[in-house]
């Protein structure tokens, strides 16, 4: 596993690397000198940080800077293919952990890139698509599936409450009478500390329960019904709004457009 992993960029900008996970691996609580880009073609993946947590849907990809401390946790047979990209490879990198949208350009770029050399002459093909690599992870899309975590005990305590019981009617209201404080108080402190106003974070954390139970074949019933909404329409049309497709349709187009 790439936990295990040491890395040379004497000769190249960055190093290509494909493994496949069976449901239930898990990677344990490790950091590489150098940043990451672990793109799935196939399962979810998830990714715990010291800050928060980041679900990777197929076709998608996490981007973790240089020194990040993680561990992984896989749901589904999960195809990953990780490029591990030298810290001084470009000034403007991404500075924090996100979730991005892997174009079609990069996902082949990145096909490409595992069966390179190691050393390569200047202006080659090799060379010319080690850089474009390069150019296209600094334009990715980043996507809304991170879970910032607060850092204050009392707020990272309601929000682990929030994860335990996402089904429940957890509203701004709510969680101010249950921390004892006023609604427009927490409002600012929650803002302020995740980077989310409250309601996006719930949201957040229901689609991340949503995105791990069904790509272990649960029905977008039971999803629905179990997270609180009045209906599985409900459900889908948020689900639509944020990943352009219905929960049914999701995953067996993810996997239609891995084996493209």
């Amino acid at each position: 596993m790439s936990a295990r992993l040491n890395f040379d960029f004497a000769h190249r900008p960055l190093v290509p690397y494909a493994h496949d996970y069976a449901h239930g691996d898990a990677e344990p609580w490790h950091h590489h000198e150098c940043a990451q880009l672990i793109h799935t073609l196939s399962g979810v993946v998830k990714v715990e940080t010291q800050h928060g947590s980041w679900i990777v849907p197929p076709s998608r990809g996490v981007w973790l800077p240089a020194g990040t401390r993680h561990a992984l946790h896989i749901v589904g047979a999960v195809a990953a293919r990780t490029l591990f990209v030298d810290p001084l490879a470009r000034a403007d990198l991404p500075a924090s952990c996100q979730v991005v949208q892997i174009s079609p350009l990069l996902r082949e770029l990145i096909v490409s890139a595992l069966a390179l050399p190691e050393q390569y002459v200047p202006g080659s093909r090799a060379e010319r698509i080690y850089e474009l690599i390069l150019d296209e992870i600094r334009v990715m899309d980043v996507l809304p599936f991170g879970l910032p975590l607060p850092e204050s005990e009392r707020l990272l305590s309601l929000c682990q409450h929030i994860q335990q019981a996402p089904g429940e009617n957890w509203t701004l209201a709510r969680a101010a009478t249950q921390l004892c404080v006023a609604e427009r108080t927490l409002a600012r402190h929650f803002s302020r500390e995740t980077g989310l106003q409250f309601s996006d974070w719930v949201r957040r954390a229901r689609l991340s329960v949503a995105l791990t139970r069904l790509a272990q074949g649960e029905s977008v019933l039971t999803v629905a019904l179990d997270l609180g909404y009045d209906s599985p329409s409900a459900f889908s049309a948020m689900f639509r709004r944020v990943l352009g497709v219905t929960p049914a349709n999701y995953f067996p187009a993810a996997e239609k457009r891995a084996l493209r």
